[in-house]
């Protein structure tokens, strides 16, 4: 099952609410269950360098089936997913990245948000997530 453009649209309008309401401008990506970019908004003024960043963390996160975070914490050094991030033409490996779910805990995409810190990121990314 994969997530549609009407419910991809939505996550991007719960996102950018979130965004707004901490005062950030981000990028903001929705990929489907086969890490496909079905829908992508970039907030006025949000940083070009994080377009990318943002479009990574979609398909790290939907690879993976878990958020871009925790991903980052086994890929340190000695870590069981040292050195992951130069796999699949490059993954993002810190917070921002979180998998979607339907109703029935299927995962059917993954959000990528990118432009402030890591924490504000992962916030606004949750809050697009859960949108479904």
């Amino acid at each position: 099952m994969n997530i549609t453009l009407a419910q991809a649209e939505n996550v991007i309008a719960v996102a950018k609410e979130r965004s707004v309401s901490i005062d950030t401008k981000m990028n903001i990506a929705v990929v489907d269950a086969g890490a496909n970019l079905v829908a992508f908004a970039r907030m006025d003024g949000a940083w070009l360098g994080s377009l990318d960043i943002s479009i990574k963390k979609a398909k790290t996160a939907r690879f993976f089936d878990m958020n871009t975070g925790d991903i980052g914490g086994l890929s340190q050094p000695g870590g069981a997913l040292y050195n992951i991030e130069h796999s699949n033409g490059g993954l993002i490996t810190f917070p921002g990245g979180v998998p979607i779910k339907n109703a029935a805990g299927e995962i059917i995409g993954a959000i990528g948000v990118s432009g402030s810190s890591v924490e504000n990121d992962h916030t606004v990314a949750a809050a697009g997530a859960e949108a479904l």
